[in-house]
């Protein structure tokens, strides 16, 4: 018979203000809740509360990537075994009903019986880094697209003689840089005025996110050359995609038990919905989604440059297979061998450490 812990199971159900920690015995008896600020104090304050019980064998956190983060690091640091929590199951919310107090203890049953036992990613490391660039740097993205967006809308509505002053520029990047050196003038009349200065501030806005962009681009290439130099050098994976991939693996890529795992976040892993006479699998909806479109990407690009890719899509084509039924085949490869290259990089970047 398998012997089980002898000491505290905790389960926290984490928020931006506070955390509500439940505690269980061995024998999933509940010994007690409470609640805890988000603060230094409040982390130190929740970890002597579950040691009063007794010896803590481990804690079940959620949302260890969002506000769970601080908690998780800081008991990691006072060598207290964390476990990642998904939200509970419908089922159990349908039966028991939703509080803070009922996560938690929902939590800490699932690290108790098992059912839980993934760890949380490593955050203090070159990985969280580039998650945290990476944000940043989509942010700007999108800030620059709409105002792209924005600076064309403008221009199609903008007074005849504006827009062929500025339409010896094809693209709207080159008509932005003509839009920031427009000069309203207080003697125009109100319409092109008003329109001179709508298009400059907008064109301003693109020129400095552009600057941001670039920025945040020089710092990502020099990090992820230094994470994952041999996953970098795979063709079809430049700067964005693997740091999408590291920052899905984690640093700590241990946490994996296997290449599968590492797929089925990834959504690129089938999953079966066999039932009685019928033996099927459908695809993974779930998962990681920018993991998944970073696969799709690398897929698409070596469809076009990689010649033994170029090959496979032939041969399976002529066996029947739809172009999208090859696709998915090719992302659970790319997965595949994208986690033997992280593992390869993670592991020498913690030996040099």
């Amino acid at each position: 018979m398998t012997e089980h812990p002898v000491g505290v199971i905790g389960g926290v159900d984490c928020h931006s203000d506070t955390h509500t920690a439940a505690a269980l015995d061995p024998l999933g008896r509940l010994l007690g809740t409470a609640e805890f600020p988000t603060t230094s104090k409040g982390c130190a304050a929740l970890l002597e509360w579950f040691a009063a019980f007794g010896p803590v064998v481990s804690i079940g956190v959620e949302s260890t990537g969002s506000y769970g983060a601080g908690l998780a690091r800081h008991l990691t640091e006072h060598d207290v075994r964390v476990v990642e929590i998904n939200q509970p199951h419908a089922h159990t919310r349908a039966r028991r009903g939703k509080s803070d107090p009922i996560d938690a203890e929902a939590a800490a049953r699932k690290v108790l019986s098992g059912e839980a036992a993934g760890a949380p990613k490593n955050t203090t490391g070159i990985v969280e880094a580039i998650r945290e660039l990476s944000v940043a740097r989509d942010g700007a993205v999108k800030a620059r697209t709409a105002a792209l967006g924005q600076l064309g809308d403008l221009l199609v509505t903008a007074p005849a003689e504006l827009r062929e002053q500025l339409g010896c520029r094809k693209t709207l990047e080159g008509k932005a840089t003509l839009c920031t050196r427009l000069r309203p003038s207080s003697t125009a009349d109100q319409p092109t005025r008003a329109a001179k200065l709508a298009l400059r501030s907008v064109a301003r806005r693109i020129q400095i996110l552009s600057k941001e962009i670039a920025e945040l681009d020089s710092e990502l290439d020099a990090l992820v050359a230094t994470a994952a130099p041999k996953t970098l050098a795979l063709l079809g994976l430049g700067t964005h995609h693997t740091a999408t991939l590291l920052v899905a693996a984690g640093e700590n890529i241990d946490r994996f038990s296997s290449e599968a795992a590492f797929a089925h976040l990834c959504a690129a892993a089938p999953i079966p919905v066999s039932s009685g006479r019928t033996n099927r699998h459908r695809l993974n909806y779930a998962g990681n989604r920018a993991a998944n479109r970073a696969l799709h990407m690398i897929v698409v690009v070596r469809l076009r440059y990689c010649e033994q890719t170029k090959a496979y899509m032939q041969r399976r084509t002529a066996e029947g297979r739809t172009k999208k039924e090859v696709i998915r085949c090719l992302k659970r490869y790319v997965a595949r061998e994208i986690y033997r290259t992280l593992r390869a990089d993670l592991t020498t970047l913690s030996l040099r450490a």
